[in-house]
């Protein structure tokens, strides 16, 4: 039930960078989350949207995993590992917060779903 709830939790947070990536890169808001300038936001907004269809498939991923109940076991891990991935890179290249926002939380839920919690 945890690992569930925090596989969840990786998957809302993930909408939330879609919406962000998608649709809001180009506001003061995106701004504020990205440490954009609007003229560096403005540039990059397309690149944006592509980076946040890719965090829309991992959003996918969890929850077809988590719709698999037990059977999405393998699914569930893989697409985890790539969030956590995802979120080590990112930290070590472009934002020590992305450890904490993206990494952590997702190496809380590999380590709950693997303790079968």
């Amino acid at each position: 039930m945890i690992g569930s709830a925090l596989i969840g939790l990786v998957a809302l947070i993930h909408i939330y960078i879609v919406i962000l990536e998608m649709w809001l890169w180009d506001t003061p808001r995106g701004h504020k989350a990205f440490g954009l300038t609007p003229e560096f936001a403005a540039r990059s907004k397309v690149l944006a949207a592509n980076q946040g269809l890719y965090n829309g498939f991992l959003v996918a991923g969890l929850a077809w995993g988590l719709w698999l109940g037990a059977g999405g076991f393998a699914i569930k891990l893989f697409f985890l590992a790539c969030v956590l991935v995802a979120g080590l890179f990112g930290a070590a290249t472009a934002s020590r917060k992305i450890l904490y926002i993206q990494a952590l939380p997702a190496a809380l839920a590999i380590l709950a779903l693997l303790m079968g919690i």
